[in-house]
């Protein structure tokens, strides 16, 4: 996806030239007559209306920002995605001289949010913290979505990555993650996990375990993380998905158990864990993303800047730490054109899963 880019001269419009050999100097003319003054006043009114030199879109960054900023966030607080939006608004309002408000705007997975910011002016006010659901999962899980991920948005900064980890209760008997499948194929009964909601990666993540085994499993939404682990580690669902910081409390309780990380390697926070591929699952592989985005049709000066700045504050000792060894979470601190290119991969590859298995949100 390519930025847009506007071009205007140092001098605004520029006038047609004309060559005085041969263009004749012309003698005013005189308006006589009823005809005349209706010409002449024709002409004033005319004049009224043509166009002042345009603003250059440099002179339009040059003055950007002049007042707050909203970043909407499209799931409720206290979530990854709010915990991101809140440390890169507060250093954002800081680094550019305007406040930076977080705006929690939940539903569908991120769609209302998104449907939001969809139909927001391009002007460098309104930014989005768009995630793996919102901007390549929902395309292909929402038969009506109202919004494009890659037509009403322009990408500004990849942020970070997070995998999720395997869940499930204690008292499953259970301890490894090819125990659990050699459960799921034998006991048709405990084919269930669940998700924080519909759409999420943490829904997409069991229907890759499904599809990968060759077992059909049956999804069960929760609206949020803490009622769907509620429900794991009392038994009343088999196993689920989701990221290992709101897991960890109930880990260190001895009501939940963690068997396997979705990411390529090892996480830092957790260096014991394996990942689903050394667990026997081979090709198993995801991990969700985080990024920022604007409505598309931002001037390529001001994506620069945001892209610029909020790269700077990913980069931060104290901000790597905090999202790194506290959340769990890969920085990248990716460019536009970087993120872009994920989206073109991500888009086709969940799209893929989502046929295969039949999940849908709507």
């Amino acid at each position: 996806m390519s930025m847009r880019c506007f071009k205007l001269s140092a001098r605004g419009v520029a006038a047609p030239a004309f060559s005085s050999a041969a263009t004749p100097v012309a003698r005013p003319r005189r308006f006589t007559g009823a005809s005349g003054i209706r010409r002449a006043a024709l002409s004033a009114v005319v004049a009224l209306f043509l166009p002042v030199p345009l603003l250059s879109v440099a002179q339009t960054a040059d003055k950007w920002p002049s007042r707050p900023i909203t970043y909407v966030v499209p799931f409720t607080p206290g979530g990854s995605t709010d915990v991101i939006g809140r440390v890169i608004a507060q250093k954002l309002g800081e680094a550019l001289g305007q406040p930076v408000i977080v705006d929690n705007r939940p539903g569908a997975a991120g769609a209302v949010g998104a449907a939001f910011v969809a139909k927001a002016k391009p002007d460098g006010y309104t930014l989005f913290g768009g995630t793996i659901s919102t901007h390549a999962i929902n395309a292909s899980l929402y038969k009506s979505l109202p919004y494009d991920p890659v037509k009403d948005f322009d990408p500004i900064s990849l942020v970070a990555f997070l995998p999720n980890v395997l869940i499930v209760d204690p008292n499953l008997g259970v301890n490894s993650v090819a125990e659990l499948i050699a459960l799921l194929k034998k006991d048709p009964s405990r084919r269930t996990f669940a998700s924080s909601g519909a759409g999420t990666s943490t829904h997409l993540a069991g229907e890759m375990l499904g599809d990968m085994i060759g077992v059909k499993l049956t999804h069960i939404p929760y609206k949020g993380t803490p009622p769907a682990m509620l429900d794991v580690s009392s038994g009343q669902v088999t196993f689920m998905f989701d990221q290992i910081t709101a897991a960890l409390p109930l880990v260190q309780g001895g009501k939940l158990k963690l068997l396997a990380v979705t990411s390529a390697k090892r996480m830092a926070l957790a260096p014991e864990l394996p990942t689903m591929q050394e667990a026997g699952v081979k090709g198993f592989e995801m991990a969700s993303w985080q990024a920022v985005y604007a409505p598309k049709g931002l001037p390529a000066p001001i994506a620069q800047r945001l892209s610029a700045e909020i790269n700077k504050i990913l980069l931060t000792p104290e901000v790597k730490d905090k999202l790194s060894n506290q959340l769990g979470m890969e920085v990248v601190a990716g460019s536009p054109a970087q993120l872009a290119a994920l989206m073109q991969k991500e888009i086709p590859r969940w799209s893929e899963l989502v046929r295969k298995s039949g999940a849908r949100a709507d």
